[in-house]
């Protein structure tokens, strides 16, 4: 079994979205290899970017020494260049055919030369690797090319920038130009790694329709203490941006006899919409993946709109429906499918094709009764995380199958959980029916991936959408019929200009919304497009040419998936015509890198395909030989774990937790400590953990692992007194003790400052189960709980484990997290919110604020109301540690206390305080 190399093992990626580019630094310190110049400039030209990635190093050994360049990309980018400088030698990578690459590299294996394919799949990338030996004091200049269009996810377009050097960088530089002639309507910046001296070194400029992102810091900034070659450069740099939508038909753009049209139209209402879950809940869905499930079912049912209707089918061995027919999303019918969802449980076989055709099934007798409604959209939604066992097995019978049902009336999406599942198979079936497949990874934020997945089809706009040029205008367009157009998305068409055509292109795109048919017009002037994409310093040459080839290639690679056996050849063969005419590194082609005489000469890095491998197994028989002690066995899958415990020789229990990043593949690590843990464990009847009295404690030798290991705690611990801190109206400070109410409260509400702020307190632990921060201005969500905090900004999700380094900077609000965990959301003008995670085994959240002098005067709920006239009186006869507290009518009983503060973050610091109960 493959065991992939763990992507943490690199040193700095570039994402465009999600491009990533490392280079490999691990042992760099050890062998006198040194960076000692790294450059990553890239260059967004409307929505297409173009990285170039430089690396320096020079051999500070005495005696010759390996230095790996690795990069890491995403399915969708294309490397276009590679080369090495080595004593001015110039070794450059060429792009071949794969089977002519593949037979250099099998030559080059028989003279006995260690030549690999370089290629690995991981959740969102792709790895490219060259090693090279330097000699002492020599120097090698590597330089890596690679490109994509942008895709729209949620509204907006995401560049990443992982940075992980594992040392400081005399020259350490990342360029980023942003050109969009439409105009930036908003630009933002998040990052896992930066501070306030850091933020020093990141220069952000942005005008109408140009953003420059300049990110230098120098040396002194990079390291964690003066002198050393530990580097605090450890994480994620994120930049999201959005354009200007004028034009209800697209802004086309020319250049150089080559135009593109984006098209993504504002303001039109969403369309009413059929949905039917086909929710997989056979046995292999144990466990975490259903719990997930049932976690994002419940989440996305919240989400339907009011004129949506929806139903439920559940399958195993056999098939279920939870109504015998859609029923309208109102709040008693979703309330009552929560409570549904809530109860499925994993056991049984996997029948996907009785399940698939009760699906469809469902749709088209609902539709012939009239029960669906007038111009809605009907999708299928189906999960599962495995291969038919049960029913029609054949895997092509089955397309054939659901295709036939389908019959191009309705959309099927195909959401395949974890690797054991065929996605080959789910993608072929999903492209045949005007859907996409999707692979969910098995993390601990699986349930957020399918509910992410969900708000990209959760709202329809237009469907059978057409665009229409003049025949004399454009030739060789790419795909200009689209099936359905989703809110926050956005559809590209690129083609060619014809001799002599017209001075001004005009497009005409039709389309269907919700009972009724709808034409958008616009046009664009040639001589004027060609003129505004002159600009050297944002445009690199010719790059809507290779727009145009790099959209043509990826269409016709995806139509290849459900194209009969012929209408695939003559596909393949155009897209591998232009994967080599453009000098792209496609599924079709694969890069030959040489090198100088007397090393391995040849290396091919080649483009993999999505396959349903089970990329991070682990052997049994190893997990057996390493992990003896009180029979316990590991299996370890992408992204979670389960430990089997065997307390006696009819009873186990399993245990689920992370392990992330996965181990390497090319050999399993030695254990190098045993750390131990105690907890009480024992299963009831649902396999589920508990925690009796009668239960015993063992202490578990665990394999160290990359990431701790998140284990639940069961014994029963009382949480220390912690509470809420609130600075009063004098020097002193205010304590609120929430002593009755464990519902859902609105804590803080202020219609001025666009906050609102609500949770769920624990009296038992002095803590809340769950806070949730909104603001109305930028709008963003925050909810944290005990396990992590999720934004949601633009519909988009994003999770973040406590004490992750956080450091994002939004339009009116900054969000930051240091290594204590104290998260904190401030804005200029704003009160400043912030949530604290105990790590007290009974775990549970804190609330602070600070600047509560901006508070309006309208600010109310359970904590806000303090923050209005408060009157306070010493009772009569009552001692200096009394205090009565007027309050909006209410008194309250104040007590000075002693308690702890943790505004700066754990452990917190003794202060005395005015306590009051509520």
């Amino acid at each position: 079994m493959k065991v992939p190399v763990p992507a943490h093992i690199g040193s700095i990626v570039l994402v465009l979205p999600l491009l990533l580019a490392v280079l490999q630094t691990a042992s760099a310190q050890k062998n006198g290899i040194q960076i000692y110049s790294l450059t990553v400039d890239s260059k967004v030209s409307s929505r297409f970017a173009h990285t170039v990635i430089t690396s320096r190093v020079v051999n500070k050994a005495e005696e010759a020494q390996e230095a790996i360049f690795e990069m890491e990309l995403p399915k969708k980018a294309f490397i276009t260049n590679f080369s090495m400088i080595i004593d001015g030698v110039t070794y450059p990578g060429n792009i071949k055919e794969k089977a002519t690459a593949q037979k250099q590299y099998s030559e080059a294996v028989a003279r006995g030369e260690s030549a690999g394919l370089v290629k690995a799949t991981g959740r969102k990338m792709e790895q490219f690797q060259v090693s090279v030996s330097v000699a002492p004091a020599a120097k090698v200049t590597f330089e890596l090319v690679y490109e994509e269009l942008l895709k729209r996810h949620l509204g907006v377009y995401e560049l990443l920038l992982k940075v992980r050097p594992q040392q400081v960088v005399k020259h350490l530089q990342m360029d980023i130009h942003i050109f969009e002639p439409q105009g930036i309507s908003f630009l933002e910046t998040e990052s896992s790694f930066m501070t306030n001296e850091l933020a020093d070194a990141l220069i952000v400029s942005q005008n109408k329709t140009k953003a420059h992102i300049l990110f230098k810091p120098t040396l002194s900034q990079q390291q964690k203490s003066p002198g050393q070659q530990d580097t605090v450069l450890d994480g994620n740099f994120i930049v999201r941006y959005d354009v200007t939508r004028t034009l209800s038909g697209g802004s086309i753009q020319i250049e150089n006899g080559y135009f593109v049209h984006y098209f993504a139209p504002e303001g039109l209402p969403t369309m009413p919409k059929n949905v039917v879950f086909v929710i997989d809940k056979s046995g292999s869905m144990s466990g975490r993946k259903i719990q997930q499930t049932r976690e994002a079912l419940i989440k996305i049912l919240s989400d339907l709109g009011p004129k949506d209707q929806f139903n439920l089918i559940t399958f195993s061995s056999e098939v279920t429906q939870w109504k015998p027919q859609l029923v309208p999303a109102s709040t008693e019918n979703v309330d009552e499918a929560k409570r549904y969802a809530a109860g499925i449980h994993a056991s049984g076989g996997t029948n996907i094709n009785e399940a698939m055709l009760t699906a469809v099934s469902r749709l088209k007798s609902d539709n012939q009764a009239e029960l669906l409604s007038e111009g809605s959209v009907s999708l299928i939604i189906l999960l599962t995380d495995g291969d038919p066992t049960m029913g029609e097995t054949n895997p092509r019978k089955i397309q054939k199958n659901v295709q036939e049902a389908i019959d191009g009336q309705y959309s099927l999406f195909c959401l395949g959980f974890g690797f054991d599942v065929s996605y080959a198979f789910l993608e072929k079936m999903a492209l045949d029916n005007g859907g996409l497949a999707r692979r969910i990874y098995e993390d601990s934020d699986s349930a957020l991936q399918l509910q992410d997945f969900y708000q990209e089809v959760a709202n329809p706009l237009l469907t059978t959408v057409a665009f229409q040029y003049p025949s004399n205008a454009v030739e060789e367009v790419t795909q200009d019929n689209f099936q359905l157009f989703f809110k926050g998305s956005e559809m590209v068409v690129a083609g060619k200009l014809r001799d002599k055509s017209p001075d001004v292109l005009s497009a005409i795109v039709k389309g269907k919304m919700h009972k009724q048919n709808v034409t958008f017009q616009t046009k664009s002037s040639v001589a004027k497009q060609e003129e505004e994409f002159q600009s050297p310093k944002y445009i690199f040459h010719n790059f809507m040419e290779r727009l145009w080839a790099y959209l043509t290639i990826q269409q016709q690679l995806e139509q290849m998936v459900s194209a009969s056996e012929a209408e695939s050849q003559v596909l393949k063969d155009r897209a591998l015509n232009l994967s080599l005419e453009y000098n792209f590194v496609t599924p079709l082609t694969s890069m030959v890198v040489t090198k100088p005489e007397g090393q391995e000469q040849s290396q091919v890095a080649e483009k993999p395909v999505e396959d349903g491998e089970c990329g991070t197994c682990v052997p049994a028989s190893w997990a057996a030989e390493h992990l003896p002690v009180l029979g316990v066995s590991m299996n370890l899958k992408w992204g979670f774990s389960m430990l089997k415990w065997r307390g006696s020789p009819s009873h186990t229990c399993p245990l689920f937790y992370p392990v992330t990043p996965p181990l390497p593949r090319k050999g399993l690590p030695e254990p190098t400590s045993f750390p131990s843990f105690s907890f009480r464990t024992s299963c009831d009847d649902s396999s589920t953990l508990s925690s009796p009295s009668t239960s015993p404690i063992f202490a578990l030798p665990l394999l160290s692992l990359p990431q701790e290991l998140a284990l639940v705690v069961l014994a029963p611990i009382q949480a220390p007194p912690v509470l809420l801190m609130l600075p009063g109206p004098s020097m002193d400070r205010l304590c609120v003790n929430i002593k009755d109410s464990q519902e859902p409260m609105n804590l803080l509400s202020d219609p001025d400052q666009g906050i609102e702020v609500t949770g769920q307190y624990n009296t038992e632990k002095a803590c809340f189960h769950w806070i949730e921060v909104t603001f109305k201005n930028p709008q963003v969500r925050v909810h944290a709980s005990p396990e992590q905090v999720v934004v949601t900004r633009h519909r988009r999700n994003s999770a973040y484990k406590w004490k992750e380094t956080l450091y994002s900077v939004l339009p009116g609000l900054k969000m930051t997290m240091n290594k204590t965990g104290l998260l904190m959301l401030s804005g200029p003008d704003k009160v400043t919110i912030s949530l604290l995670s105990l790590d007290d085994p009974g775990k549970g959240l804190l609330l602070l604020l600070r600047d509560t002098d901006h508070f309006s005067s309208h600010v109310n709920g359970t904590l806000g109301q303090f923050y209005q006239d408060v009157l306070w009186e010493t009772p009569e006869g009552a001692d200096d540690n009394k205090r009565i507290l007027k309050v909006q009518g209410k008194d309250y009983s104040a007590t000075r206390e002693l308690k702890l503060d943790y505004q700066e973050g754990p452990p917190g610091k003794e202060i005395s305080c005015w306590s009051v109960e509520l």
